[in-house]
């Protein structure tokens, strides 16, 4: 359409609606404060969706920020502890794709695994003796060996996993599903994000844009639940302002706001005042949600001794758990501190404790409660580590750098085949060598157990439509049951 006429007829149609009774203004504001509309934050769902009927309802995505070591947790390779000290040939892991931190080392030795590994469960899923808790689940996970990436440092790692680009300004996956899913609680974001850190390392920072909504309206961004203080910043009414006189605030707001939007037909006013909408409602559903004095003792014991800690990795846990039956569509929690260039025996292990009893918990507490099936739970980092050790080696301590070629994530629930391994690793877990698993396919395949096709969930900007798997991705369905 030519921007120009299309500007006046917008012009026109602005006028006329502005001269009858109460103008655009209250016609969009009307729309927006009805809890169920489109317009409303993470409302209702994009026409047209689901494309079928979804296996799983909501999404809970454990990402484990830093890259933890498939070597050390995953991929058992007996046969290289016979290797140890070994130089890597340059024809299995050529200099090309090695990082800056380790391209100049003189050395290149095999560094095996620390680890003891034991098959669990019926299916006999090989694991790494440093997730105890995680071993007596292994009958629901579907261990996904071959994943793969282009992407060798953090930050375009860890965006092209939640965005789908390397490149920052993407929508992350949880606003794509906000936008064409919305939620099933007015009550509450379709999207919510969680952040906790590690005992393993510092680890790399995690920056608003991994759960912003990019180029979709504001409104399908993650909100983000804090870890210390209140969950959400000024979600409390001010000492002697009462509920009723929050209302009538936000009415006479709304209706500014409602006038302006008809005036400059601008959605980030829409936005605004949907956010404003949200948030008065959630000063009464957060103090339930994070209240955990109604869990019995056995459920707290189940997820360990931080869980009642705000800002633990247990504590998101459970929170996610209490998100995922209040109805919040994609609950995205980020741990930091598996960044292990060095002593990762040591590190690996710290991570492992803070991490595996609550996250086995999670998957425990969801099938008791008959939430597994329609609930689809991802592990998993922005790539895995090299098998060649960074640093010093000994039979005790070793360093692993960055290794996009091949690693391990796994799934569970929301239709996905529990007690399975897919895919293979090649004699030095340093290529995939059956069954290749990209980014994109994940995010295919995570879509649609949703029931979104990633093909046909797009949104129009600059001139070309944009999906979140950009032109790739296909569905892993050998993976589904």
């Amino acid at each position: 359409m030519n921007l120009s006429s299309e500007y006046l007829t917008r012009q026109t149609r602005r006028a006329f609606l502005g001269k009858s009774a109460m103008g655009i203004g209250s016609v969009a504001l009307g729309t927006l404060l009805n809890s169920g509309g489109e317009e409303s934050i993470g409302g209702g769902a994009h026409p047209g969706l689901p494309h079928f009927a979804p296996k799983a309802k909501r999404v809970i995505y454990l990402f484990q920020s830093g890259g933890p070591s498939q070597m050390d947790l995953y991929d058992y390779k007996p046969h290289l502890a016979a290797k140890f000290g070994e130089e890597v040939p340059e024809s299995i892991y050529p200099a090309e794709r090695k990082t800056t931190m380790t391209s100049g080392q003189k050395s290149f030795p095999l560094a095996p695994s620390t680890f003891k590994f034991a098959r669990h469960g019926q299916s006999g899923t090989w694991l790494s003796d440093a997730m105890p808790y995680l071993a007596g689940m292994m009958d629901e996970v579907c261990v996904i060996k071959s994943m793969y990436t282009e992407a060798i440092n953090h930050d375009p790692a860890a965006m092209l996993f939640q965005t789908g680009s390397v490149i920052p300004g993407r929508p992350s996956m949880g606003s794509w599903v906000s936008y064409g899913l919305g939620s099933e609680n007015a009550d509450l974001p379709a999207f919510v994000a969680l952040t906790s850190n590690g005992t393993g390392k510092g680890g790399q920072p995690l920056y608003d844009r991994l759960w912003g909504a990019g180029f979709l309206p504001g409104r399908f961004q993650g909100v983000k639940f804090r870890g210390q203080g209140n969950p959400i910043l000024d979600i409390y009414d001010p000492a002697g302002v009462s509920r009723a006189q929050r209302r009538r605030m936000l009415d006479a707001l709304g209706k500014i706001n409602g006038a302006q939007a008809g005036r400059f037909n601008d959605p980030a006013i829409a936005t605004r005042i949907a956010q404003y909408e949200l948030a008065f409602r959630m000063q009464m559903s957060v103090p339930d949600l994070i209240d955990f004095s109604n869990e019995p003792r056995s459920v707290l014991d189940l997820y360990g001794p931080e869980a009642t800690k705000v800002g633990k990795y247990a504590y998101n846990c459970l929170l996610a758990r209490r998100l995922a039956e209040r109805g919040v569509r994609f609950i995205q929690l980020y741990h930091r501190g598996w960044d292990a260039h060095g002593n990762a025996p040591k590190q690996v292990a710290a991570q492992c404790r803070d991490t595996d009893q609550s996250t086995a918990a999670l998957l425990r507490d969801l099938k008791q409660r008959g939430m597994l099936d329609d609930t689809l739970v991802v592990w998993g980092g922005e790539f895995g580590r090299t098998v060649y050790c960074q640093g010093k080696l000994t039979k005790q301590s070793y360093g692993r750098d960055h290794h996009p070629n091949c690693f391990t994530y796994w799934v569970a629930g929301g239709g996905v085949r529990g007690g399975m391994s897919y895919g293979k690793t090649d004699d030095y877990s340093v290529n995939v060598v059956e069954n290749p698993v990209h980014v994109h396919d994940l995010q295919a395949t995570i879509l649609n157990q949703l029931g979104v096709h990633h093909e046909r969930l797009t949104y129009r900007y600059q001139g070309r439509y944009f999906r979140l798997t950009d032109v790739h991705g296909r569905i892993v369905h050998d993976i589904l049951g």
